[in-house]
C-alpha cells in the first residue's frame, strides 16, 4: 500500500514537473525578451551611422553596448540578430517644411550592412542623400523581404544587382521625377524577384524600357505594381499569356502613352481592385470592355482626353471610387451615366466618390441623381451645367462632400436641397456669371437651422444675402469659409466670431457689403492663415488676428489708425499684406522691414504720412511695393537696393523728393517703377536701361521736377511697352533708337508678371485713365509737356504695335514723318502746341484704329487727307492754331477747281485714277473673256447662245423681208 503510494506521489510530481516545463515554454515564447546586442552587429552599425549626416539628432540614441535599445533598430527575440532598421523619415514635408527638412538624414551608405546576416527589412525612405547612386552591394543582403528607399534622393541607374534578392516581397524605388533623376536601361533583373507582391518603380526613368511589360508579366505573386510617372512611351496593346493574374493595384498613372486607345489585356486582369489611368493621353472612348473588371473598386482616368458619349460601366457594382476629371464628354454625358447604374441593384450600389470636374457637361443636372444615395463625394465643377438645382439632391444622406461651383446655375436653393445632408461636412457653389445679377438664390428661411455642421463652405456668385441667416450662424465648426460676392450687407455677431476662432484656418468674406467694428482684442484665430476682408463696409482699427496668418487682404474698407508698430510680431509669417484704400494713417513703422517672409507691400490710397521706412535688408523677399496715393516725403530709402527679389516698385503721388537712388540698380528683376506724381528731380539715371534691369516693361515718371536727355539706354529695354516721361522739364532731342523697343514691334515678346493688380494712371485719348487689370495689354509713349527739341525720329514708324504717343507741349520742329502711316496700332495720336510744319502726311488715312487725334497749334499747311478714318474727325479743335490748314471739316477751302476732287501736289490723284482705269478694264476682261476660256461648258453656253441668237435675228430679217416684198407687190 505504502509503495502504490508513493508511485502515486512520483506520478503527480512528474505531471506536476511537465506542467511547469509547458508553462515555461508557454511563457518564454509568449513574452518578449529584449535580446542583447551581438557586438560585430553593433560595430556595423557605429561605422553606419559614421558616414551619415544627422542634422536633428535622430540616431543619438546610438550609444552604448545594446543596439537592440537603438532609434530604428530591432532584433530578432530568439536569435538575437539585427533584424530590421527602420530609418524612414516621420517627419511629414506637408506639416512641417522645417522639421521635415532638418530630420533627413543623409550622406553615404557604409557596406557595414553586410555584417548584418539577419536583415530582412530595410527602411531609408523620406531622406535625402544627395543624388549618390543606390549602392550595388544592396544585392548582397539576400535575406531582405522588405526593402524601401523611395523618394531618398537616390540618382543613376538602378543596380541590376537587385535581382539577387530572391526572398523580396516588396521594393519601393519610386522618387520624384524630375528631382531624383533614377533610371533603368533594362529590367531583366526583375524577372528573377520571383516572391515580390510589392513593386513601387514612380518617378523612374524606363522610357528606354520597351519590354518592361513582359519582364512584370513574369512575377506571378505580384499584387501592386506602380509605374507612374515613369516616362513610359510603349504600352502594348495586347499580351500572348497574362500570368501576374493575381494583381490587385495598377498605376500606369503620369506618362507619355503613344498608343491612342486603352489595351485590351487590361479588360483581363479580373482581380484588379484599383486601377489609375490618369494624366494619359488615350484620346478614345471608355472601351465597354472595362464592365469585364468586376472587382474594380477604384477607377481613376482623369486627364486622360477621354471622349464621347455614355459609359456603361453598370457591371461594376463594386465600384467606390470613380474619377474622370477633366476629359471631354458629349453635354448629356451625365445622365446616361446615371442610367447605367439602374443595372446594379440599389441595395448593391456602394458608389462613394464621383469626380467629373471640368468635363464638358452640359444641361441641367437629372434628378435620377437621388438613386445613388452611396455617395459621399460628389465633384461636377468647372462644367457647363445649367437650370435648376434637383431636390433629389437632399436625398443623398451619405454625402460629405459636394461640390457644384463654377457652373452656369439659375434657380432657387430652399431647404428641400439640404433635407437629409446630415453627414455633409463640405459644401462649395458657385455660378460663371459674376457682374450680372444673381441667377443662382439661397431662398432659404432667416431662422432655417439646417441639418448638417459644415467644416468647408464655399458660395461664390450667388445670393445668400442680405442678412446674415441663422442657418450660417449655426455652423459654428467651419475651418475653411468662402463666401464672396453674395450680396450679404450685414454685420456678424460677435458670438459666431468666438465660436469659430480656435479651428478656423481660411476665412474669404470678399466683394459684400459687411458691417461693423472687428476687434483683434476680442477675436483671436490661432490656425488662420488666409484672410480675405477685402471690398467690404468693415471698420475699426487693422485686425490683426491671428500670429499664424501668410495672407491678410483688408483692400477696400473703412479701417483707420495706424498700423501697430509691433506688426512683426503680431504677424511674424506675413507673406501677402493688402490694406489699400482705407482711411489708414500715421506712419509706415520700421518693424513691416522685419517680417523676413513678407513677399507683398500693399498700402496704396490711404493717407500715411512720413517717410518711407529705411530698415529694408537684403534677407527680405519682398517682390511688390505699393505706398501710391498717400502723403510719403523725404527722399527714397537707398537700402530698397537691398531688395533683390523687388519686381514691381509704385511710391506714385505722393511727396518724394531728391533722386532716384543708384542703388536701385542691385534689384536686378525689376518690371515696373511708378514714380510719378512726386517732386523729384534729377536726371534718369543710367542703370535705368543697363543690363541688370533689362526685364523692365513699365517706367512711369511723369509729374515730376526731373531734367537732362532722355537717355539712349532706355533703347535697351526691350520688354518696355509704358514709357510715361510727361510734365518734367526734360530736353534735347527724341532718341532716335525706339525702334529698338522690340515688345512695340513684335506681338510674340511677353514676359510673365505677377497676377498683382496694380492701378497706373495714363493719359489716352485726351483724358487720363486709370488702369488695372489691363494694364499689360497698354503700349504707350508719352513724352508730353517737356522741352524736347529737334524733329520727330522717322525710325518711330516701326513701332507698329504703339497704341498711344503723346509728344504735344514740346518744341518739336519739321515734318510729320509718313512712316507714322505704318503704326497700324496706334489709337491715340497726340502732337499738339509744337512747332511742327509741312502738310499731314496723306498716310495717316490709313490708320484705320486712330480714335483720338490732336494736332493742334503747329505750323502745319495745306489739305486735310481725305480717307474712310479722317472722315470721322468732325471736331475742328483737333486742327485749330494751323491757320494754313485747308479742307473738310475746316470751313476753309483749299484752291483748285472743286474741294471734292482735290488735285494733290504729288499727282497722286491722277496716277490713282489710270490705275483704277487699268484695274477696272482688266477685271471686266478676264471677268468674262478668262471665265470662257477655264470652262469649257460656259463656253458651249455662250456660244451656243450667239448661235442661237443670230438664227432668232436672221429669221427675224427673213420675215420681214418678205412682207415687204408682198407689201410692195401688191401696191
Amino acid at each position: 500500500m505504502k509503495i502504490y503510494h508513493m508511485m502515486n506521489i512520483s506520478q503527480y510530481l512528474l505531471l506536476l514537473l511537465c506542467l511547469l516545463g509547458d508553462i515555461a515554454l508557454i511563457a518564454s515564447t509568449s513574452v518578449k525578451v529584449k535580446p542583447i546586442c551581438i557586438e560585430e552587429e553593433r560595430k556595423a552599425l557605429v561605422s553606419f551611422k559614421q558616414d551619415l549626416t544627422d542634422p536633428s539628432g535622430r540616431l543619438s540614441s546610438w550609444v552604448g553596448h545594446d543596439c537592440c535599445r537603438w532609434e530604428g533598430i530591432s532584433c530578432n527575440n530568439l536569435i538575437g540578430h539585427v533584424d530590421k532598421m527602420d530609418l524612414r523619415n516621420t517627419c511629414y514635408e506637408e506639416w512641417d517644411k522645417l522639421a521635415f527638412n532638418q530630420s533627413r538624414l543623409g550622406g553615404k551608405i557604409n557596406p557595414s550592412l553586410l555584417s548584418l546576416k539577419h536583415l530582412h527589412y530595410l527602411d531609408l525612405s523620406l531622406n535625402d542623400f544627395e543624388g549618390i547612386h543606390i549602392p550595388k552591394f544592396f544585392g548582397e543582403l539576400t535575406t531582405l523581404r522588405y526593402l524601401n528607399i523611395s523618394f531618398a534622393k537616390f540618382a543613376g541607374e538602378i543596380p541590376p544587382s537587385l535581382g539577387n534578392l530572391s526572398n523580396l516581397n516588396y521594393l519601393d524605388v519610386g522618387g520624384y521625377y524630375p528631382f531624383e533623376i533614377m533610371h533603368s536601361k533594362n529590367l531583366d533583373w526583375l524577372s528573377h524577384l520571383s516572391s515580390l507582391k510589392y513593386l513601387n518603380l514612380q518617378g523612374v526613368d524606363l522610357n528606354s524600357n520597351t519590354n518592361w511589360l513582359y519582364v512584370v508579366n513574369m512575377l506571378p505573386s505580384l499584387q501592386e505594381l506602380h509605374l507612374s510617372n515613369c516616362k513610359i512611351e510603349s504600352l502594348p496593346l495586347s499580351l500572348h499569356k497574362i500570368n501576374f493574374t493575381s494583381l490587385l493595384i495598377l498605376d500606369l498613372s503620369f506618362n507619355p502613352f503613344s498608343t491612342s486607345s486603352i489595351p485590351n489585356w487590361l479588360f483581363n486582369l479580373t482581380s484588379l481592385r484599383e486601377l489609375y489611368l490618369s494624366r494619359n493621353s488615350f484620346n478614345c472612348h471608355i472601351p465597354d470592355e472595362l464592365a469585364n473588371l468586376k472587382s474594380l473598386e477604384y477607377l481613376d482616368l482623369s486627364y486622360s482626353r477621354l471622349t464621347g458619349g455614355g459609359v456603361h460601366i453598370g457591371n461594376l457594382c463594386k465600384l467606390k471610387t470613380l474619377h474622370l476629371a477633366h476629359n471631354s464628354f458629349d453635354g448629356g454625358w451625365i445622365e446616361e451615366f446615371l442610367g447605367s447604374l439602374s443595372n446594379c441593384p440599389n441595395n448593391t450600389l456602394v458608389l462613394e466618390s464621383l469626380d467629373l470636374s471640368g468635363c464638358g457637361l452640359e444641361g441641367q443636372l437629372p434628378a435620377s441623381l437621388g438613386i445613388v444615395n452611396s455617395l459621399q463625394h460628389l465633384d461636377l465643377s468647372a462644367n457647363y451645367m445649367n437650370g435648376s438645382i434637383p431636390q433629389s439632391l437632399g436625398q443623398l444622406s451619405e454625402l460629405v462632400e459636394l461640390d457644384l461651383s463654377e457652373n452656369h446655375w439659375d434657380g432657387i436653393l430652399t431647404e428641400a436641397h439640404f433635407t437629409s445632408l446630415i453627414r455633409l461636412k463640405g459644401l462649395s457653389i458657385s455660378t460663371y456669371k459674376i457682374g450680372k445679377p444673381m441667377s443662382l438664390v439661397f431662398n432659404v428661411s432667416y431662422d432655417w437651422v439646417p441639418p448638417f455642421k459644415l467644416l468647408k463652405i464655399n458660395i461664390f456668385n450667388c445670393k445668400v444675402g442680405p442678412g446674415f441667416g441663422v442657418w450660417l450662424q449655426s455652423q459654428t465648426e467651419l475651418v475653411d469659409v468662402s463666401l464672396s460676392y453674395t450680396e450679404i450687407s450685414d454685420s456678424i455677431p460677435d458670438e459666431w466670431w468666438l465660436k469659430l476662432s480656435s479651428q478656423l484656418t481660411w476665412l474669404d468674406l470678399s466683394y459684400n457689403q459687411f458691417q461693423g467694428r472687428l476687434s483683434s482684442k476680442q477675436l483671436t484665430f490661432p490656425k488662420l492663415d488666409y484672410i480675405r476682408l477685402d471690398h467690404n463696409q468693415f471698420e475699426g482699427p487693422l485686425p490683426l488676428w491671428s500670429h499664424n496668418a501668410t495672407f491678410l487682404d483688408l483692400n477696400s474698407n473703412l479701417f483707420f489708425g495706424p498700423i501697430p508698430s509691433s506688426v512683426d510680431q503680431l504677424m511674424p509669417k506675413l507673406e501677402e499684406f493688402y490694406i489699400s484704400e482705407n482711411h489708414l494713417n500715421g506712419i509706415i513703422p520700421p518693424s513691416i522691414c522685419r517680417i523676413q517672409n513678407l513677399t507683398v507691400l500693399s498700402l496704396s490710397n490711404n493717407h500715411f504720412s512720413g517717410q518711407l521706412p529705411h530698415a529694408w535688408t537684403s534677407y527680405s523677399q519682398i517682390i511688390i511695393v505699393d505706398a501710391a496715393y498717400n502723403n510719403l516725403s523725404g527722399n527714397i530709402p537707398t537700402s530698397m537696393g537691398l531688395l533683390t527679389s523687388l519686381q514691381i516698385l509704385k511710391l506714385n503721388n505722393n511727396n518724394f523728393g531728391g533722386k532716384i537712388p543708384d542703388s536701385l540698380h542691385n534689384c536686378f528683376v525689376l518690371k515696373s517703377i511708378d514714380l510719378g506724381g512726386n517732386k523729384l528731380s534729377g536726371s534718369i539715371p543710367p542703370w535705368i536701361g543697363g543690363s541688370n534691369v533689362s526685364m523692365l516693361y513699365m517706367l512711369q515718371l511723369r509729374s515730376n521736377f526731373f531734367t537732362g536727355h532722355i537717355p539712349r539706354q532706355l533703347c535697351n529695354l526691350g520688354y518696355l511697352h509704358i514709357l510715361d516721361l510727361n510734365h518734367n522739364k526734360f530736353s534735347g532731342t527724341i532718341p532716335s533708337c525706339f525702334n529698338n523697343l522690340t515688345s512695340l514691334v513684335r506681338d510674340d515678346l511677353y514676359i510673365y508678371d505677377q497676377s498683382y493688380m496694380q492701378q497706373t494712371m495714363l493719359t489716352v485719348k485726351g483724358q487720363e485713365l486709370v488702369y488695372n487689370t489691363t494694364l499689360m495689354l497698354v503700349k504707350s509713349i508719352d513724352l508730353s509737356s517737356n522741352f524736347l527739341e529737334g524733329e520727330i525720329p522717322q525710325e518711330i514708324g516701326s513701332l507698329i504695335l504703339l497704341g498711344t504717343l503723346n509728344l504735344s507741349r514740346n518744341h518739336l520742329i519739321g515734318k510729320i514723318p509718313s512712316e507714322v502711316g505704318n503704326m497700324h496700332g496706334l489709337e491715340t495720336l497726340d502732337l499738339s502746341n509744337n512747332s511742327l510744319s509741312g502738310q499731314i502726311p496723306q498716310t495717316l488715312a490709313s490708320l484705320t484704329f486712330l480714335a483720338h487725334l490732336n494736332l493742334a497749334y503747329n505750323n502745319l499747311v495745306g489739305r486735310i487727307p481725305l480717307g474712310s478714318q479722317f472722315q470721322t474727325f468732325t471736331d475742328l479743335s483737333i486742327y485749330v492754331g494751323n491757320p494754313l490748314l485747308c479742307g473738310v471739316p475746316l470751313p476753309t477751302k483749299c484752291p483748285g477747281p472743286t474741294d471734292a476732287k482735290p488735285s494733290n501736289e504729288d499727282g497722286s490723284d491722277k496716277l490713282w485714277f489710270y490705275v483704277s482705269m487699268v484695274l477696272g478694264f482688266i477685271v471686266g476682261f478676264w471677268g468674262v473673256c478668262g471665265t470662257l476660256l477655264v470652262k469649257k461648258s460656259w463656253r458651249y453656253a455662250y456660244f451656243q447662245f450667239f448661235d442661237d441668237t443670230k438664227d432668232k435675228v436672221t429669221l427675224a430679217i427673213a420675215l420681214k423681208v418678205a412682207r415687204l416684198q408682198r407689201k410692195f407687190s401688191h401696191v
